[in-house]
């Protein structure tokens, strides 16, 4: 039997390299010992990701009747489980076992029930393993008959699901102006014969098994035909889009793929702060309910959040329904649209949309209640065949 309380000795150990950046902290404020070379959070989120996939196998091995999900709390990860029985095999494994009413097959029950209701606009659902129950978010703008349809549909789940009411709207991220943006822009010419600039953010680098190399962002900013993209700083020609998805394939995903055409663009691995620091990208994985995430984009960039699902649908105002999206608590903005959402070096999700689209974000962000969506970017590599490096 694997132990992970073995891994999680070694955040309290004797090595600096294996601890939590509050214990490095401590240790160098006493001498015991110097500074590595190596970020803390970037330290700490590989130690995290062993501990996790053990976690993750031990879940898998009792099965979704007797487990309810595997998230942080305090630092620490959690399975939940629905019996005594099951909790003393995950701590015997030296794990945290936390004992909860509903398994992991109750609640996707649930959601795939209200799935069942998905495409009215301002709506989400998803699963909080937290909280083990289906959370329903209304914006403005749902209709008592849309409310009263969803109601029915949970009556009966009692503490398994919560309705809860917010204000504003869940828009999709891309801004389409009459100028220039940051980061990557397109311009299209509608049926009017109108000119427009769709300004949007690069997610990650990607590659096919030949080392190809493409850019990916998200689909929505391809719509009405903005295809043809360029590097904001310099109008540096980038590619035309080969592929896009907006709510309209079998996963109803939001991202899209540009392979780069100009011989003159080199296309690292990493991603770009808007201080100009940089941040290597090393591979892509599912997130895990309360991991810490940083979001970059063009427009604003989000540092601290975290994960609150990770398996969501979202309806946005404009009434396309998105299935097995991230939601974060990451604020996001227009022109957002397509930056990475990730937690040290693994890419998580591509940026797709979020509430108080038109309110500041990041240091300047008021509301305690932002949430912002992301397409995960393991499940575009599924679809497509691309990876980052």
């Amino acid at each position: 039997m694997f132990d992970i309380g073995e891994l999680f000795k070694q955040v309290g150990g004797h090595r600096c390299e294996d601890a939590t950046y509050a214990a490095v902290w401590s240790r160098r404020q006493s001498g015991a010992c110097s500074p590595s070379p190596l970020r803390p959070r970037l330290r700490r989120h590989r130690l995290h990701s062993r501990i996790r996939a053990k976690a993750a196998a031990l879940a898998g091995k009792l099965g979704n009747d007797r487990t309810a999900g595997v998230y942080y709390r305090s630092g620490r990860l959690v399975i939940a489980v629905t019996d005594q029985a099951a909790s003393e095999t995950v701590r015997d494994a030296g794990a945290l076992a936390e004992v909860v009413s509903n398994s992991s097959a109750d609640l996707d029950s649930i959601k795939v029930k209200l799935d069942q209701l998905a495409g009215i606009p301002d709506t989400a659902w998803d699963i909080d393993p937290t909280a083990n129950r289906v959370e329903v978010q209304l914006y403005d703008g749902v209709s008592t008959a849309d409310r009263d349809r969803i109601e029915k549909a949970i009556s009966g789940y009692g503490s398994a699901v919560e309705i809860t009411d917010h204000p504003g709207k869940i828009e999709s991220t891309a801004s389409y102006e009459m100028r220039g943006g940051l980061g990557i822009t397109s311009g299209y010419v509608d049926t009017n014969g109108d000119s427009w600039i769709v300004t949007c953010s690069a997610g990650f680098n990607v590659q096919d098994s030949n080392g190809k190399k493409y850019m990916l962002t998200a689909g929505h900013c391809m719509n009405d035909g903005a295809t043809v993209w360029s590097r904001r700083s310099g109008s540096i020609p980038l590619g035309i889009a080969s592929n896009w998805v907006y709510g309209n394939d079998s996963d109803q995903s939001d991202y899209g793929i540009v392979p780069y055409s100009n011989a003159d663009i080199v296309a690292y691995g990493s991603v770009q702060y808007r201080d100009g620091s940089e941040g290597q990208i090393t591979s892509s994985a599912p997130p895990y309910a309360g991991e810490e995430t940083e979001r970059i984009g063009t427009t604003s960039q989000d540092l601290i959040g975290k994960v609150l699902s990770t398996d969501s649908t979202v309806t946005y105002d404009d009434g396309v329904t998105l299935h097995h999206m991230i939601k974060a608590s990451n604020c996001t903005v227009h022109g957002d649209s397509g930056g990475p959402l990730i937690s040290g070096e693994t890419a998580l999700g591509v940026s797709s949309g979020g509430n108080y689209a038109t309110s500041p974000c990041a240091d300047q962000d008021s509301q305690s209640d932002r949430v912002s969506y992301y397409d995960p970017v393991w499940r575009i590599s599924l679809a497509t065949g691309l990876n980052v490096y």
